[in-house]
């Protein structure tokens, strides 16, 4: 059995999917594009698509790690649940120094 010859006129290697996919996640793929709905020359509605298909250590050499800072995947929540109380807090506040001013306001009007 013979491989076919390259123009070059080396030899080809059968490539399987497994090194299709090594090859892929070690360099990278990007794909982009954008939908565009526009009605009398107005645009009503863009949609941008980016798709990233890499290693996590390729995604780092180019700056892509938001896996690193995402609450929800890294399980890092509590700093979230705690804003959110001091948040609530806050508000009750502001809302109960609210209620005060109305009701001085209606003793004195």
């Amino acid at each position: 059995m013979t491989t076919p010859e390259r123009p070059s006129g080396g030899y080809r290697q059968p490539s399987n999917l497994g090194d299709i996919l090594e090859r892929v996640l070690d360099k990278g793929l990007v794909i982009a594009g954008d939908i565009r709905v526009n009605l009398l020359d107005i645009e009503l509605l863009t949609i941008k698509l980016r798709l990233v298909i890499a290693s996590l250590e390729t995604a780092k050499q180019v700056g892509i790690d938001w896996w690193e800072h995402d609450p929800w995947l890294t399980g890092d929540d509590h700093r979230l649940v705690e804003e959110n109380r001091r948040l609530r807090e806050r508000i009750a506040e502001l809302e109960g120094d609210d209620r005060e001013r109305r009701l001085e306001g209606g003793r004195d009007g």
